[in-house]
């Protein structure tokens, strides 16, 4: 136990100088850090929204608002299948979450509900007297739409955050419908707010020219077609549209969308996957000297006439923009389009101030706990104890080191791992030096006191260490937020300090045994 090979201490030497490199980047400014060669270590601990300030969330997916979207669309099948199959009907219209329509003729009930069913087998229908057919959703179904609505929510807001460039964010669900947002360091909430419960469904639709928007407002709306309001020519102004309800080619079929400049104006260019261009080809092939509305959000954003095939399954969307506009719009299509739009229920904003207080009492209580158990080993241990203050000093670095390079975020709880990990660290050489004294005690030499001491208190050092592990691998599973916090640093402290309580104190000690050779130990 007291052989040490050359290539252990080497590795040992080697992962302390690491520690002290990746630690060292906390102690400069993100100015400092600039000025630095490239090969060193820039990165830093993050600090969690309770440290630094930023911006707190409560969100909920309007999920009814998916429910309606499924049942419209059973409206658009049904009037689609009677009108194949030449059925005459009669008020075709939702209630109550449910599509219903009068049949002309009763009789043809059944052979509707098999056209129906054929063309979509999951919806339920009703056939009441009188030729009246009801079609609704079941109730399965509707549960795991609203289940599908959140979790994929919860995705695209996390592309939308990731694409914005802040760091660590906390993302979760909370309940049945609702969406917690943590964003730490974000000094423009409201621009957070607008790019998170923006619903950037992006779609392509055929402008209706039989009719105009006059007589669109009038109620005149063709069957096929719908009345959307439009951004106008010059900022400030707006005109209406009538566009065709069949979608050419939807925003799913994005691939990328990037901001650019064309005749110096901000423009976003859009590309589509392989079946998105060859639908996009196709119907601008079909459709030349046609305007094409390019609709966000139900709100045409351009409605340009199409001059030409575009084949390349790339285009250009262009209007009122401003550069940050550009960015925005941008950002939304890369991210995807929300699958319910989001109602903010509650923001909190923490202030940078709050933060600097918590740091400042982490502060204190991390260098009142360190002095306090540096103070402690050396009045209970003597040499031995300063030996074990040299690693405990050690292992606080390496925690730093690990949490700047894995970029773990360190919360307030997280200060109170590391203030708890700063006691646990002394633990397995306290076992060690306890052992140490009773082998002493019944007359051993030094040498062999020490390899006992090593020996036999290792399986009980093991065993502490790991449970305790298992607890922190525990909380960072099933717990959230501030609790994931501590258990970060509850976990990667004690890892570190079995390797400074095991290997750097035992190679310490083992170094001034070599060069002392003393017959009774100083503990």
């Amino acid at each position: 136990m007291l052989y040490f090979a050359k290539w252990k201490v080497a590795a040992i030497l080697a992962v302390c100088l690491l520690g002290l490199l990746y630690a060292a980047p906390n102690l400069f400014s993100a100015r400092q850090l600039q000025g630095m060669p490239d090969w060193l270590p820039h990165k830093q601990v993050n600090l969690g929204l309770d440290l630094q300030g930023g911006s707190h969330l409560l969100l909920e997916v309007e999920t009814d608002s998916v429910i309606r979207e499924r049942v419209q669309s059973l409206e658009a099948l049904a009037r689609s299948v009677l009108r194949s199959a030449n059925i005459g009907y009669t008020n075709l219209g939702t209630q109550d979450s449910a599509v219903g329509v009068t049949l002309r003729d009763p009789a043809q009930a059944d052979q509707a509900r098999q056209l129906i069913r054929k063309e979509d087998p999951t919806v339920q229908i009703e056939i009441q007297d009188g030729g009246r057919i009801l079609l609704s959703l079941r109730e399965s179904e509707v549960r795991e739409m609203r289940q599908s609505a959140v979790q994929q929510a919860i995705e695209i807001i996390r592309r939308r955050v990731d694409e914005t460039g802040t760091r660590e964010p906390t993302i979760q669900r909370q309940g049945e419908d609702r969406i917690i947002v943590q964003l730490p360091g974000v000094d423009d909430p409201e621009r957070m707010k607008a790019i998170l419960g923006k619903t950037a469904k992006l779609t392509f639709h055929l402008l209706d020219t039989t009719t105009t928007p006059a007589e669109a407002r009038e109620g005149r709306v063709p069957a096929g077609s719908m009345l959307l309001p439009g951004e106008g020519s010059r900022p400030g102004t707006t005109a209406d549209y009538v566009v065709r309800k069949r979608v050419v080619v939807g925003g799913e079929r994005l691939v990328d969308a990037q901001p650019s400049f064309q005749n110096g104006q901000p423009v976003v260019r859009f590309r589509f996957d392989t079946q998105g261009a060859k639908r996009f080809g196709q119907a601008t092939q079909e459709n030349v000297g046609k305007p094409l509305a390019i609709v966000l959000d139900n709100r045409v954003i351009s409605a340009p006439v199409i001059r030409e095939p575009i084949l390349g399954g790339e285009g250009i969307i262009s209007g009122s923009f401003t550069t940050q506009d550009a960015q925005d719009l941008s950002l939304l299509l890369r991210a995807g389009a929300l699958p319910a739009p989001l109602k903010v229920l509650e923001e909190r904003t923490v202030g940078p101030g709050l933060g600097a207080d918590s740091i400042q009492a982490g502060k204190i209580a991390s260098i009142a706990g360190l002095v306090l158990v540096v103070l402690f080993m050396v009045v209970a241990y003597g040499l031995f104890g300063l030996m074990a203050d040299i690693a405990l000093a050690l292992n606080m670095v390496l925690l730093i080191a690990s949490l700047s390079a894995l970029q773990a975020t360190l919360t307030l709880p997280g200060i109170a791992g590391i203030v708890l990990t700063m006691g646990m660290a002394v633990d397995a050489n306290v076992l060690i030096f306890e052992r140490i004294r009773e082998e002493i005690s019944l007359g051993r030499t030094a040498i062999s006191a020490i390899e006992a001491g090593y020996q036999r208190a290792m399986a009980t050092i093991i065993d502490s260490n790991l449970t305790t592990l298992i607890a922190a691998i525990l909380l960072y599973i099933f717990g959230s937020g501030p609790v994931k916090g501590f258990a970060v640093t509850l976990g990667i402290g004690i890892i570190t300090s079995m390797f400074t309580a095991v290997w750097v104190t035992r190679l310490i000690m083992v170094s001034w045994l070599r060069r002392r050779r003393p017959k009774i130990l100083p503990i």
